[in-house]
Order: structure tokens, then sequence, then C-alpha cells
């Protein structure tokens, strides 16, 4: 008799252990089949690419099955409160360590707004890169650069590195050249001068920069208040140099190259003359194809700051209109005109934003 309870006692033992796994298998189950649902809605795009969104939405199911999971097993109210704590110290470390340059990034992202040291439509240089800015974000800056490329360049490399920032208000255009001891420095001073105004800048000046062995360094340059052409500007500085210079018989040319040279005496290397083939105040411009995102993020900033002017000026005029109800007549004239301005405004930004 004492065996046989043994036994039944034994096996009633084993029955109720392996209910108590039920709710854990029953849990893996479930967890499984959502798993395997929510993996086939979520599907990829064409182009083999899951949005952010999508893979957000998936790493939070997960870790709400892996909870489930944890609170079916058949475990003491301890235990399961010490895998608890021991799984959140592993996520807050592993985010921990990982979140480092994360933060940075955005704290540098707030450092930059604050500044405000540039904004879309800005040329900006730092280090290697060189390029129009068209987007500011939390985490980096894109920039697009003089091959009409795309620059992402994280907040914190700017934040750690000089940034030199052309604004629209002008900069100084400016050119490097040698020439041998043989040409006046005078003479060479008027003739850069005079390509300085055939560029159309203002405020030209002239540097003798080093007397090296066998030439002179000369630094041109000049005030350029449209800094939208910045690159036409410069290329144009330096083709009247050229044009200046050959128009009265200077040759710009290495003097190791002419030492080296077999020419018949009184032979100069001048090139032709030949006519340009169209106006290059109607032609068009490398920026106009280089920096078209970089147009547009400027247009868009400047639209906001019209529309924003424009919205605080029509609620200057109601304040006044408020103070001085005899001048209403004419308040609301200037109201309707300022009312026109912002619904103009308010298309023209959408539909730069919609063309973006």
């Amino acid at each position: 008799m004492e065996g046989e309870e043994s036994q039944q006692l034994g096996w009633a033992l084993n029955s109720q252990t392996l209910l108590e796994f039920v709710p854990l298998v029953v849990t893996l189950a479930l967890v499984i089949a959502v798993l395997f649902v929510a993996n086939r809605v979520v599907r990829r795009n064409p182009k083999g690419e899951i949005s952010v969104g999508r893979q957000a939405f998936m790493l939070a199911l997960t870790a709400v099955c892996v909870l489930l999971v944890i609170f079916s097993l058949p475990i003491t109210e301890t235990s399961r409160g010490q895998l608890l704590s021991v799984i959140g110290l592993v996520v807050t470390g592993v985010i921990a360590l990982s979140s480092t340059t994360f933060v940075a990034n955005i704290m540098a992202g707030l450092m930059l707004r604050a500044v405000d040291s540039f904004s879309p439509g800005d040329f900006l240089h730092c280090q290697e890169y060189f390029g129009r800015v068209t987007e500011r974000g939390l985490f980096h800056v894109e920039i697009q650069t003089q091959d009409r490329d795309l620059a992402t360049v994280p907040n914190l490399f700017l934040v750690n590195n000089p940034v030199t920032v052309v604004h629209e208000s002008g900069t100084i255009i400016s050119a490097d050249l040698s020439l041998g001891y043989d040409v006046s420095h005078v003479l060479v001073e008027e003739l850069l001068k005079e390509a300085v105004v055939e560029t159309g800048l203002s405020d030209s000046f002239v540097l003798v920069g080093d007397l090296n062995d066998f030439s002179v360094s000369y630094r041109v340059g000049g005030f350029s208040d449209d800094v939208s052409r910045l690159l036409t500007t410069k290329s144009n500085l330096r083709k009247n140099i050229l044009h200046v210079m050959h128009a009265n018989g200077i040759e710009i040319v290495s003097p190791n190259y002419m030492n080296q040279r077999v020419l018949t005496p009184g032979a100069r290397t001048l090139p032709q003359r030949h006519r340009e083939k169209q106006n290059a105040e109607t032609a068009a411009t490398p920026e106009d194809v280089i920096f078209d995102k970089a147009d547009s993020a400027a247009e868009r900033e400047a639209l906001k700051s019209d529309l924003a002017d424009a919205r605080a000026a029509l609620e200057d005029l109601l304040a006044e209109w408020k103070a001085n109800p005899d001048r209403r007549e004419a308040v609301d004239r200037e109201k309707l005109l300022l009312e026109r301005r912002i619904e103009f405004l308010t298309e023209r930004l959408a539909v730069a934003r919609k063309d973006d």
C-alpha cells in the first residue's frame, strides 16, 4: 500500500509540475505566432529596406513578447523580480555604452541651433567638407558639395572642428598667381586691379605674398555681395586675370618651364584670342546645377522669414487698430494687403516644400 501511495503521489507531483509549464508553452506558442505574423506584415520594400517606424514597432513588440514569456515562467515572484532586474541592468548597460555618440550628436545639434552660425543655403567649409547647407537635423547637417552630391556631416564633427561660413552679406573673392622678377610689380598691381573691376568686384586689393627664388607671388581679390554665384565669380576672376595679362603681353608661366623649353628668339607663350560664344550675363552658371537642393532650402528659409515678418506686421496692425479705432478704414486696407501677402507666401512655401 505504501508503494502504491508513493507512486500515486509521484504521478500527482509530476502532473502538477507539467501543469505549471502549460502557461509557458501557450505563451511561447502565441509569441511565436504573433512575431511570425508581424514579420510577414512588416514586409521590406522593393529596395530591400525597412522603414525606421516599422523597425521600432518590431523592436517594441519583441520586448513585450519577452516580458510575457518571463511572466509565464513557473518560478517564484522573487526569482522573477531578480530576472527582470538582471535584464534591466543588461539593457541599461547596452544603451549607455551605445548611446554616447548618439547623445553627443543631439547635444551638439542643440548647441549649433543655439549659436545659429549658419542656416540652409549658406556656404560651409569644415575640414575636407565644402558646400552649401541643405538641411539642419538633430543629429547631422546635410551639405551639397561642388559635385552636387549630398554629404552628411555629424553635428559633433562640426562642433569639434573649425567651421567657416560664407554668409549672404558678402565675401572676399581672391586668386593667387606668381610672375617672374622681370615684370614690374607696379604694372602687375594695375593689371590685377583691372581684372578685379572687370569681374564686377569692389574694394580691389593686391598683395605681394612671397619673394621666391624664381618668381614673385601675388594675391589679388575684391568684395562680392552675391555669394550665390561664388564658384562662378572665382572662375571669372581667374579668366579675367588671364585676359588682362595676355592682352598686355605678360605671360604667366613657370620659370623652370621657361628655362627648359626650346624656342626661337622672341617667341612668347600666349594663347590665340577667341571670342566668347555666349553672353556671361545670360548664360547658365554652374551653381544652378550644382546647388539645386541648397537653392531650394535657401528659398524655403527666405519664405519662412518673409511669412513671419508679414504675420508680425499684421499683429502690430491689429494692435494699432485697437488703440486707434478712428483709423479703421486705412487699417482695413493695410490689413487686406497683409492678408493677401500671407496667403501668397503660404502657397509659395507649400509649393516649395512639395517640390523638394
